[in-house]
């Protein structure tokens, strides 16, 4: 059996998700504010991964670049970012 690359996380996403949560400084309507965000698990079709969710409003920017800072898929209320190059596929083998 082949040996799969598992896509590279920061060291503060690891944290996240052994802690199922982790706070984000953001920029918000001009402002940086400290936001939780929530280790969830989301399906997109047979693929299950884990990503960093906000029920808050963040610029779109703002989520592109927490995902690419985190190395890993991020959603708040408005809308999702994945890192760079990256899929949904590249994250189903991160677990909690």
């Amino acid at each position: 059996m082949g040996m799969v690359q598992m896509t590279e996380i920061s060291e503060k996403a690891k944290y996240a998700i052994k802690n199922g949560t982790i706070k984000i400084r953001v920029k918000r309507s001009g402002m940086f504010q400290q936001l939780s965000f929530n280790v969830h698990k989301v399906s997109v079709g047979d693929i299950a991964y884990l990503e960093l969710f906000t029920e808050r409003v963040v610029d779109s920017s703002e989520i592109s670049r927490v995902a690419e800072e985190l190395g890993m898929p991020i959603a708040a209320a408005n809308g999702k970012a994945m890192p760079k190059g990256k899929t949904a596929s590249d994250f189903q083998e991160i677990e909690v």
